[in-house]
C-alpha cells in the first residue's frame, strides 16, 4: 500500500450493491458478505431483487439489489442507508440512489451509462449526477472497458466476459474495506468448481478492481477503511441465509429425533431455496419429493408423518392458502408435520420477492373448524436454525401440526452463524406407544398431563388402527358423529395446544421503568431492537418484548404487556398481532405502528414514530 494511504477505523458501513438482474449483483454481495464474516465481522444482508423473471435489460423495473451492513460489533439490520452504492448501470443509480447516505460513496460503470441506457433509465440529460443532484463523491470507472482488457487473452466470448463485471466490482469493494482477497478466491473456486477457467476468470477480475482502487485511490480522502471484530467468540462460523439455517434446523432435529426427514413441496418464491437445499443431503437420511402442486406437496408429507417420518411442507402464502385443507386432516388425526410459510407480499400474487408478515392471522385461524395449531414465528436468518429446531419439537412431541412462520427478509438474508453442537440442544422425545399397550392401543389414548396421543407406526405388531379425517370417537378410534364427543374432541385438541410449554417472552431495554414498550414478532426483531438502542442512548426509556411463540403466546405475556403505560405493537402488516394480542390479553389498547411496503423497517423511521407516541 503506498505510503501516503490513510487507514480509518469504523466500527460499522453499510455497502449496497445494484445492478440489472442479469449483473450478478446477488452473488456480487455474497461474496463481500462471506469474506466479511471469515475475518470476524458480523453482517446482516438484504438482497432486494425484481419480481420478473426477466426484466428488460437496463430498465427501471429489471434493477437487482443486495445490501450488505458490517460491524466491528453486533449488528441487528441491513443498515437504512448505505455508506457506498455500486451503481452498475444508469438504471441502479436512479432506482438506488435514495439508499445512499449524504456522505457516502458511489460507484458506477461509466460504460453503462451511453445514450441508450440513460434513455431507458428515463434521464432527461446525459449527465445523471448533475441532472440528480448528487453530492456524494463519485468514482466513475469504466469497468466494462477494463474487464475486457483484463480478460482479453483468456479467449472468453463477449458475453461470457461481461459477465464477470461483477467481480471488479466486488475487487474495488474490497480494497476499500481492506478485504484480503483470498477468501474471496475460496468463494469463488468453490462456487465454480466444474469450470475452473470461469473461475480463474472471475478471480483475475477481482484482482483488477482491487488494484484499480490501490493504483488510484479511488476513495473518500484517499483512505481505506478497516472495521475490526471487538467481539470474537471462538466457534466455526459461516455467513448463512435464512433458508439454509432453516433446512439445516429440520436436519438437525430429524437427526436429535433419530428419524428420516422427508419435506414434500412445490416450487415458490421465496420458499423454494428450502426444497433445493434438503434435496442435496440425501447422504443424511433426507427424502423431498417436488410434487405436482401445494396441495399434494402438504399431502405427501402427512403420508409420511403417518410412516413415521419426521415431515416438513414449504410454501408461501398463497401454497398455506391451497395446503389448508390438507393441514386441518393433519389437525384431526393429530399427526406431526411442520408446515413453513415464507411470508412474501400479497394478497394473491401480489409482490412475489418482496416480504411482509400478512399471513399471521392465516396461520393462526386460517382453517375450518376449531382447527387449533401452534405456530412459531424466526427472528432473524441465523435464528431460523432453532426455530426449525424447536417446531420440529414440538410438532413430534405434541403430535400436531406447527407452522414455522418467516419471511422473505429473513429467508434470503443472511447472518454470521457461530455453527452449533448439537448435543447441546434439547432432546426430541415423541410419544411413542409402550409395549404395555399392545393389542389393546387405541389411536385417541393420551397422556392424561399432556393431553397428546400415544403414536404407533403402522406395521407394529399389536397396534393397528386407522386414522381419517372424519371425527373420531375420544377412545375407541371409530367414526363418531355423536354430539357430546365432538364436543370434547374439539377441546381436547385445543387443550393439547394451550398446554404446549413455551419460554416466556423476555424484555430488554428500560425492563422496570420504560416510559413506552415496544412489541413485535418474528423478522423485525432487529429493526425494533435496533431502535430502541437509538432512543436508549438518546435518553428515553424504552423496553423491547418481541415475540417468537405466537401460539401458544407464553404465559408471562398479559403481565408483560400490562405492565407498561404505553405499549406500541409494530408490525408489517394492518394490525394482525396488534388484534389477536387484543383478544388474547383483556383490557389492552396498544397504539400501533404499520407498513405494508414489501421492505423491512426503517430504523430512523421507527425512532421518529415511537418517540412521537412518547410525547404525546
Amino acid at each position: 500500500m503506498a505510503n501516503d494511504m490513510i487507514v480509518k477505523n469504523l466500527e460499522e458501513a453499510v455497502v449496497r450493491f445494484s445492478g440489472d438482474s442479469g449483473d450478478g449483483m446477488q452473488l456480487a454481495g455474497n461474496i463481500f458478505s462471506t469474506v466479511s464474516a471469515t475475518v470476524g465481522n458480523d453482517i446482516s444482508t438484504f438482497p432486494d431483487y425484481p419480481a420478473d423473471i426477466r426484466a428488460p435489460q437496463g430498465s427501471l423495473t429489471g434493477v437487482s439489489g443486495f445490501q450488505v451492513h458490517i460491524g466491528a460489533k453486533k449488528v441487528y439490520t441491513p443498515g437504512d442507508k448505505c455508506d457506498v452504492l455500486v451503481a452498475m448501470n444508469a438504471a441502479a443509480l436512479k432506482t438506488q440512489y435514495k439508499f445512499t447516505k449524504a456522505n457516502g460513496t458511489i460507484i458506477i460503470d461509466t460504460d453503462a451509462f451511453q445514450k441508450s441506457d440513460l434513455d431507458k433509465a428515463a434521464f432527461n440529460t446525459d449527465n445523471p449526477i448533475e441532472e440528480m443532484g448528487i453530492k456524494q463523491e463519485v468514482i466513475a470507472a469504466p469497468i466494462t472497458q477494463m474487464v475486457k482488457d483484463c480478460l482479453a487473452d483468456t479467449g472468453m466470448d463477449n458475453k461470457s466476459i461481461l459477465k464477470c463485471r461483477n467481480m471488479f466490482a466486488v475487487g474495488l469493494v474490497c480494497w476499500l474495506f481492506d478485504r484480503d482477497l483470498k477468501i474471496a478466491e475460496e468463494f469463488i473456486r468453490e462456487k465454480f468448481a466444474k469450470k475452473p477457467a470461469i473461475a480463474e476468470a472471475n478471480i483475475k477480475v477481482v484482482h483488477a478492481g482491487w488494484d484499480y482502487g490501490h493504483n488510484t485511490h479511488a476513495s473518500i480522502a484517499h483512505a481505506t477503511c478497516r472495521i475490526e471484530s471487538k467481539e470474537k467468540v471462538p466457534g466455526r462460523y459461516m455467513d448463512i441465509t435464512g433458508n439454509k439455517a432453516t433446512a439445516y434446523g429440520f436436519i438437525a432435529a430429524a437427526e436429535k429425533a433419530g428419524l428420516k426427514l422427508f419435506l414434500g413441496s412445490y416450487p415458490i418464491t421465496p420458499a423454494t431455496d428450502v426444497l433445493h437445499e434438503l434435496s442435496k443431503h440425501k447422504s443424511l437420511g433426507v427424502m423431498t419429493v417436488q410434487c405436482e402442486d401445494e396441495i399434494s406437496g402438504c399431502a405427501t408429507a402427512i403420508g409420511a408423518s403417518f410412516a413415521g417420518a419426521l415431515a416438513v411442507t414449504s410454501t408461501s402464502g398463497p401454497g398455506v392458502c391451497l395446503k389448508s385443507e390438507a393441514m386441518n386432516l393433519a389437525v384431526i388425526t393429530e399427526l406431526p408435520l411442520v408446515v413453513l410459510d415464507v411470508q412474501r407480499g400479497g394478497p394473491s400474487t401480489g409482490l412475489p420477492t418482496k416480504s411482509e408478515q400478512t399471513d399471521l392471522l392465516q396461520a393462526l385461524f386460517g382453517r375450518n373448524g376449531e382447527s387449533p395449531m401452534p405456530v412459531i414465528a424466526a427472528t432473524s436468518p441465523t435464528n431460523c436454525f432453532d426455530a426449525a429446531y424447536m417446531a420440529c419439537k414440538i410438532a413430534l412431541e405434541h403430535m400436531t401440526p406447527v407452522v414455522l412462520l418467516t419471511d422473505g427478509y429473513v429467508a434470503n438474508g443472511s447472518g454470521a452463524w457461530k455453527l452449533p453442537k448439537l448435543a447441546e440442544y434439547p432432546a426430541i422425545n415423541p410419544p411413542y406407544v409402550t409395549p404395555a399397550m399392545k393389542g389393546h392401543y387405541a389411536p385417541y389414548q393420551r397422556n392424561m398431563e399432556t393431553g397428546v396421543r400415544y403414536w404407533a407406526i403402522p406395521g407394529q405388531e399389536g397396534f393397528t388402527h386407522i386414522l381419517g379425517g372424519l371425527e373420531k370417537d375420544s377412545w375407541t378410534g371409530a367414526i363418531s358423529t355423536e354430539p357430546e364427543n365432538h364436543n370434547l374432541m374439539c377441546h381436547l385438541r385445543a387443550e393439547k395446544v394451550a398446554k404446549i410449554p413455551v419460554p416466556n417472552v423476555e424484555v430488554k431495554g428500560c425492563v422496570d421503568d420504560a416510559d413506552l414498550l415496544i412489541v413485535g414478532f418474528g423478522g423485525t426483531y432487529g429493526h425494533l431492537y435496533s431502535a430502541m438502542e437509538e432512543m436508549i442512548k438518546a435518553g428515553q426509556k424504552v423496553a423491547l418484548a418481541h415475540f417468537s411463540y405466537l401460539n401458544p403466546l407464553p404465559k408471562n405475556t398479559a403481565k408483560v404487556l400490562k405492565h407498561y403505560k404505553k405499549v406500541v405493537v409494530a408490525e408489517q402488516n394492518l394490525g394482525q398481532f396488534a388484534s389477536y394480542l387484543r383478544m388474547k390479553v383483556d383490557n389492552f389498547t396498544p397504539y400501533q405502528f404499520n407498513e405494508v411496503k414489501g421492505q423491512p423497517f426503517v430504523v430512523s423511521e421507527l425512532v421518529a414514530a415511537f418517540t412521537e407516541i412518547i410525547n404525546r
